[in-house]
């Protein structure tokens, strides 16, 4: 018996390795996941971009400052001079953070009185704005024990105030909430589009549909429309729950928010439809889904923020429809973003969907041919 099961055994894998799909599948998917894995999902942040805003003239303030220059977490992107540039800094995310020096700083610390620094952080990754706030705090940290030892202080020189605008308690559910409403919206895309063109050739009834009146791209735009309907439908759903189950708040356009939704949700079927025209069965429709789906999610900054990714990733990026839908999910829940703000990631979407839909088109008629 052991032996009719090790002969068994033994054809099975012989019959796999011969296989030339069955062997790509099984080690070049995984690899490549890997290495996305290895390189884009990291949680740890370097190079926090960040501005001064020093209204003080003392040393005390240029002592501060050099712990953050002096650090290998922080970089110095833009020096203010005026309250009106902090929030073009924060909002167009030029900067993760302001640190604001007031104008008696060093007087307030020579006096033995203690003195207030204001950091300003962009609160929309809580994730990152969590992280750069223990950086913060271990730089402040640090002046403190230099000034206290050097000056005889016994308590805390500078008091540190930390605001997170967008997010004012980083609570995690506000950016990950709006995240899995892109995220699931591409899974149900996907799913629908990416099986339908296979289960016509897996059920025989393929050749059938080319000989109908309709041209390839008719059958595409048909069957595109079921996937369209159910990723809004759903997209809706989970946004219904976002906003009354999860109270995650709404404070944009539901015109910015249903034009993004729209034009990602083409993106979508054309990449599903591109998947489906390539596989000749159901179970390859569905495997090409997942290798699709899982790079996507890391490359989008659902979890990590993009900046953290080395510069060949970041370009892979841009290819990812999810990371543009992402910036409109969570400008229009926490930044209150209109149709114009959020132009250039509806131009991108854009983009995308046409390149997806016409490579459909061609793949379907080449498959097809």
């Amino acid at each position: 018996m052991g032996t009719k099961i090790l002969a068994l055994a033994v054809k099975e894998f012989l019959a796999l390795m011969r296989n030339k799909v069955a062997r790509m599948t099984l080690f070049v998917p995984p690899l490549v996941q890997l290495i996305i894995f290895g390189y884009a999902a990291t949680f740890n942040i370097r190079d926090i971009s960040y501005a001064v805003y020093n209204q003080d003239s003392g040393a005390a303030s240029r002592e501060l400052l050099a712990h953050f220059s002096g650090s290998p977490y922080f970089r110095q992107k833009a020096v203010l001079t005026s309250d009106r540039q902090i929030a073009p800094e924060i909002d167009n995310r030029h900067v993760l953070l302001v640190i604001h020096i007031g104008p008696r700083f060093s007087s307030d610390l020579l006096a033995h009185r203690p003195a207030r620094v204001q950091v300003i952080i962009d609160g929309r990754n809580s994730n990152t704005a969590a992280l750069a706030n223990n950086y913060v705090s271990e730089a402040t940290e640090a002046f403190n024990r230099d000034w206290a030892r050097t000056h005889g202080w016994g308590q805390p020189p500078a008091q540190l105030f930390i605001r997170s605008w967008f997010n004012p308690d980083l609570l995690s559910r506000w950016f990950i909430v709006p995240g899995i409403v892109g995220l699931l919206t591409l899974v149900v895309t996907l799913l629908t589009t990416g099986l339908s063109v296979a289960r016509e050739r897996e059920s025989g009834t393929f050749d059938q549909l080319l000989v109908t009146p309709l041209g390839p791209f008719d059958i595409l735009i048909g069957k595109s429309i079921p996937g369209l309907v159910i990723g809004m439908a759903e997209a809706t759903l989970i946004m219904v729950a976002a906003v009354f189950w999860f109270d995650v708040p709404f404070t944009g356009s539901l015109l910015a928010l249903y034009l993004g939704l729209f034009l990602f949700v083409v993106s979508g079927i054309g990449i599903g439809l591109m998947i489906s025209s390539l596989a000749v069965t159901q179970q390859q429709g569905a495997l090409g889904v997942f290798l699709f789906m899982v790079p996507a999610v890391i490359l989008s900054g659902f979890a990590t923020p993009i900046a953290n990714m080395p510069g060949v990733v970041r370009y892979v990026t841009y290819f990812d429809p999810l990371r543009y839908f992402l910036v409109v999910l969570r400008g229009t829940f926490l930044e209150g973003d209109g149709v114009g703000v959020l132009a250039s990631q509806y131009a991108a979407l854009a983009v995308l969907a046409f390149v997806s839909m016409v490579l459909a088109s061609w793949l379907f008629r080449h498959r097809g041919s």
